[in-house]
């Protein structure tokens, strides 16, 4: 068993930039997904999105990183001060305090913004620093400089388990003694600018690629666009944010009084090795993941008091993890409550398994838990309790977090209270 504490959290989300509003808005059963700014009415793409709409960078950072920065990496910077300062750790021991970050498309929309100017201005309108913009590890080197870390500074790019495998990767570090402080997390998208709003004749080409892919659900209706579970699930909305912990060795932060948020008890990762977008049907390897999880814990699968999914609400996605729940969770006296938060928050890659961890520890402290928003029939192959409607009045001591992502990329945390 893990004995990694977590002793802050932070996170930029579609819901609100602080933990307190992102928490009460996904309880009030708020959602994120509205008209996208860049939709005209047609161009064959459906108008919805879930975007951060309420971020300023000044309010975390100087014009000289902001300038030198993706937005990507400004969500990043400003999830990780404010677990920082939630911490309270103080002085860090700059060797012994790391970063590892996650992230799917990195400063993808830097290039493509260097791109189009090229296109249409010649190379002299292409930003100096573009450069430094657009590498993906540009996230972990900015939170390390700002607070002069030089422990480990790493970045995983495991699609939308990108922030799960941060996070587990985190804590085995620490865990193994090669780090006692670790900030990890993960981040995606930043396609807009700062406020949520488009640029004047740019749109990014990502906001096409997924109606392309056939990912995205032709509806007309933001509340029927994204249905996790539910029988009438017909693709996703695309999402956006950040979402970041401190984590700790778990006898360093009682030893300083720290307050202490919940544990990282066992982490599982392994691929599917089956598809470059679809999962294996069957969900073996998914469950495999949420096992490995689990012996990491050291937990039998009953313990297990709520589980919160990936669940994107596509009909394949959907499919093969309620069968890998059903497969480690199934045939309970009592079924087990399940939940997703892509209802609230559209689908937002990378930090989406961070993000479920934030919400699942904040209504753990408050015996409530979170509800499956926009889903009205769930599929009736679930062997277990697809939570809708309002959050759950119960207690909660171990939940388990479950990220599953394009590659065949499977992640599973399981956490505690205590």
């Amino acid at each position: 068993m893990l004995d990694v504490a977590i002793t802050g959290s932070g996170i930029v989300s579609a819901l609100g930039c602080s933990g307190d509003r992102f928490h009460q808005a996904m309880m009030a059963g708020e959602s994120a997904i509205r008209e996208a700014p860049w939709h005209n009415g047609g161009q064959g793409r459906p108008n919805w999105w879930a975007i951060v709409r309420d971020f300023n960078p000044r309010d975390w950072m100087d014009e000289r990183i902001e300038s030198g920065t993706d937005l990507f990496a400004q969500f990043a910077l400003a999830a990780a001060r404010q677990a920082i300062d939630q911490a309270a750790i103080g002085q860090f021991d700059c060797e012994r305090t790391g970063v590892v970050h996650g992230t799917s498309i990195g400063g993808a929309r830097a290039l493509m913004k260097a791109q189009f100017l090229l296109d249409t201005r010649g190379p002299h309108e292409i930003p100096r620093k573009t450069e430094i913009q657009i590498y993906p590890n540009m996230a972990a080197s900015q939170i390390a400089m700002a607070f002069g870390l030089h422990g480990p500074s790493l970045t995983v790019t495991t699609a939308c388990a990108s922030s799960l495998d941060a996070i587990g990767t985190a804590a085995h570090m620490i865990a193994g003694g090669r780090a006692d402080v670790m900030i990890a997390g993960g981040t995606e998208g930043g396609l807009a600018t700062a406020g949520g709003l488009a640029e004047p004749d740019f749109t990014p080409a990502l906001y096409y690629t997924s109606t392309a892919y056939g990912m995205v659900a032709p509806s007309s209706d933001p509340r029927r666009a994204m249905m996790p579970f539910d029988i009438k699930r017909s693709g996703i909305v695309v999402g956006e944010g950040s979402a970041m912990l401190v984590l700790e060795r778990g006898d360093r932060a009682r030893a300083r009084g720290a307050t202490i948020l919940g544990y990282i008890r066992g982490y599982g990762s392994l691929a599917d090795a089956y598809h470059p977008s679809a999962p294996e049907p069957s969900g073996r390897w998914e469950a495999r993941a949420m096992e490995m999880a689990l012996a990491d814990a050291g937990f039998p699968a009953g313990e297990v008091d709520a589980l919160i999914a990936h669940a994107t609400g596509t009909p394949k996605g959907d499919t093969a993890e309620i069968r890998a729940i059903n497969r480690v969770h199934g045939g309970r006296a009592s079924k087990l409550p399940v939940a997703s938060v892509k209802g609230h928050l559209g689908h937002s890659g990378a930090s989406s398994g961070a993000m479920a961890i934030i919400t699942g520890l904040r209504g753990m402290g408050e015996h409530r838990f979170i509800f499956t928003a926009n889903t009205d029939e769930p599929d009736p192959a679930a062997d277990f309790d697809i939570v809708i409607e309002k959050p759950r009045q119960m207690k909660v001591e171990t939940l388990q977090v479950n990220a599953f992502g394009f590659g065949g990329q499977n992640a599973s945390i399981v956490v505690t209270r205590k």
